[in-house]
């Protein structure tokens, strides 16, 4: 494996890693991580990616992770020697696709898989929709780990990278054949509820018990912040207060708000369904960095004992990153793992399963995977 960083985030610079990279030992893949202030454009990238030796995979973030340093400008480039393939899906905002039988696609070269990368277009809106027809076709033979890419400017805009350029609301996989272990915690915990969604279309809640969602929302968070919505801006508040999706026996599913919709509703990060039960949640620093720790032990736990680990990856919500401030140092270092290499993406959104339960697309948490070495 080998792991190539350019602090300075210029495309001549990634163009030379992913000649060394492509160049190295057994290197038959690339995953490059990017952070959005690099200013890449399909223009410029183009040309890049498609000429491209190996295949490859990944995307531009607010932030991305190497080794405990929080990195907002720069590329990661990571050469694999046991990519089995990778695959782009388009139209993750189109309400016509059928993700399942896209997916559909177990041929025999895929059937050595053991861990599956995922990276979306994070502002695209059907991003659950394509993960429940991910883990039907899939199911649970592999571990999952990724997230969401874009900016925080939230435009839409190319933020995935494949050999055929740049892309957006799509998402691309890639397939490796070494095992891992994954741990999923966030550390948010109930504020207000449970509140049925009886109205909802796909990431936009539009009533919780039957009144429109955002006084709902504002009546409660108002009240618990001591701040008015009218005279901050949304995100300043709401980054505080999410939402989560309730479930049996684990952790809620948590959802960002991203901002007040049509008719007082709540445009989220990802879908809500109606007819579920939500919370209002909260959190605070120490507990949020707590979670991620434990993340990592619960990635340690479901990694195989008789098996080498060779890499640390740390998919974290921007989010997270926002809200800890100063204290972000302190979940990098409760995730780092001995002499291990870390890196990471700091997304909008997470995709992961944890050990044998359901793959979901969170928001806010921490994911950890613990990779095979090659």
């Amino acid at each position: 494996m080998v792991i190539l960083f350019d602090p300075v985030g210029s495309p001549e610079n990634l163009d030379a890693m992913i000649i060394s990279a492509s160049a190295s030992p057994g290197v038959n893949g690339l995953m490059i991580l990017a952070c959005d202030a690099n200013g890449f454009t399909p223009a410029t990238m183009d040309p890049i990616l498609n000429r491209s030796p190996v295949a490859l995979f990944g995307g531009v973030f607010p932030a991305i992770i190497y080794g405990k340093d929080l990195v907002e400008r720069g590329s990661l480039v990571v050469g694999l020697t046991k990519l089995v393939e990778t695959r782009f899906v388009p139209g993750l905002s189109n309400s016509a696709v059928d993700y399942e039988s896209c997916l559909d696609l177990k041929t025999p070269d895929s059937r050595s898989a053991l861990t599956m990368m995922v990276f979306v277009d994070g502002f695209a809106s059907r991003i659950g929709a394509f993960v429940d027809g991910l883990f039907n076709v899939f199911g649970l033979q592999i571990n999952y780990i990724g997230g969401g890419a874009g900016s925080l400017s939230m435009k839409p805009q190319p933020c995935l990278f494949t050999n055929h350029g740049m892309a957006a609301d799509g998402a691309v996989l890639a397939l490796l054949e070494q095992v891992s272990g994954v741990g999923v915690r966030h550390g948010w915990r109930p504020l207000s509820g449970p509140y049925l969604v009886t109205g909802s279309h796909l990431n936009t809640i539009h009533t919780l018990e039957w009144r429109p969602a955002f006084e709902v929302y504002r009546e409660i968070v108002e009240k618990h912040s001591g701040m008015v919505f009218d005279d901050s801006d949304f995100f300043t508040i709401s980054k505080s207060y999410p939402f989560g999706i309730s479930r049996l026996e684990s952790e809620h599913i948590v959802r960002d708000t991203l901002r007040p919709g049509p008719g007082q509703g709540l445009v989220c990060i990802g879908e809500v369904p109606q007819g579920a039960f939500v919370y209002i949640l909260e959190g605070d620093k120490s507990s949020l960095i707590e979670a991620a720790g434990n993340a990592l032990d619960q990635a340690l736990e479901a990694f195989p004992a008789d098996r080498g680990a060779g890499l640390n990856i740390f998919i974290d919500c921007i989010s997270r990153v926002l809200f800890l401030g100063g204290r972000f140092t302190e979940e990098l270092e409760a995730v780092a793992q001995g002499n291990l290499p870390l890196i990471g993406a700091c997304t909008i959104g997470e995709i992961a399963n944890c050990g044998a339960e359901f793959l979901e697309y969170y928001n806010k948490t921490a994911v950890v995977a613990v990779l095979e070495a090659e």
